[in-house]
């Protein structure tokens, strides 16, 4: 494989880690990062996710509001972003790597930005909370307006907070891409047992990760999972061989076959979608 190298940090477990990207005050340093890497899940999930919350949207729960979202491992919102603007991820990664937006200060970054997503809100938008663990990210999506309510509730080592557990009575629809590799069932356990209407889940998961104890967590929750069997969707170039070994070795060993897909140099995900197990 050519063009090893893109500055990633530490490899756990055989798979870089960004951790560093997630901890600055603006989403700059993580497109200038992920774009080497052609990092592109979002784009794939933008078109499902949209239809999805629609259409919990428009089902009746018998609550008086609509449902939110609640985007896991949502770090700058970019998926709010998707969900509910007209914009695509391509001209995301061409606004914070361009030449113009790299001197300015983060705040007068996120005063341009919150007037340019503000421009963009569809009139179907709704609203979008937001849980990851890096304060940094989610003040940003919060301060420019892409996120609702933010969350910084580490679900994998203790219970959510009073705020949040207030905020998920009202969450109707959970979507998730690429943080299927460092949350577990613990994460969605915490999640559906605070919920008080219906849940809807709609995840990208890596092929390198097993999604199984989530399923059944789901189903413990009277969530049925259905996987999306007809493709799988690229999500970025591995960042150096030894990752590259360990995702083909990672695929293989939960039965899959990774010739023509991570074999040719990029991870791939599986879409899982859960919904409630009856009428």
């Amino acid at each position: 494989m050519a063009g090893w190298g893109s500055g990633a940090g530490d490899v756990a477990g055989g798979k870089s880690r960004f951790d560093d990207i997630y901890d600055r005050p603006d989403p700059r340093a993580y497109f200038r990062r992920l774009a080497p890497l052609e990092d592109e899940i979002p784009h794939h999930a933008q078109p499902v996710f949209r239809q999805a919350a629609a259409e919990r949207a428009a089902l009746d729960d018998g609550c008086p509001h609509g449902p939110t979202v609640l985007d896991v491992c949502c770090s700058y919102g970019i998926n709010a972003a998707l969900l509910n603007h007209d914009v695509t991820l391509s001209e995301m990664y061409e606004r914070y790597t361009s030449p113009a937006h790299q001197t300015m200060p983060t705040a007068e970054l996120a005063a341009r930005d919150k007037e340019f997503y503000a421009e963009r809100r569809r009139p179907d938008a709704v609203p979008v909370f937001g849980l990851d663990v890096s304060a940094p990210a989610v003040h940003y999506a919060l301060e420019v307006g892409l996120l609702d309510a933010a969350f910084t509730d580490d679900l994998e080592h203790g219970s959510p907070s009073p705020s949040l557990s207030r905020a998920l009575a009202g969450v109707g629809f959970i979507t998730l891409t690429g943080g299927g590799s460092y949350i577990t069932a613990r994460t969605f356990t915490a999640l559906l047992d605070d919920a008080r209407r219906l849940v809807w889940v709609s995840a990208f998961v890596l092929r390198t990760v097993s999604y199984h104890p989530i399923v059944q967590t789901l189903a413990a929750h009277g969530l049925r999972t259905t996987l999306d069997v007809s493709r799988t969707y690229p999500q970025r170039l591995f960042t150096d061989e030894r990752e590259w070994q360990y995702a083909i070795a990672a695929v293989r060993a939960l039965g899959g076959d990774p010739a023509g897909r991570e074999e040719n140099g990029r991870f791939h995900s599986l879409h899982y979608e859960s919904r409630p197990d009856g009428p």
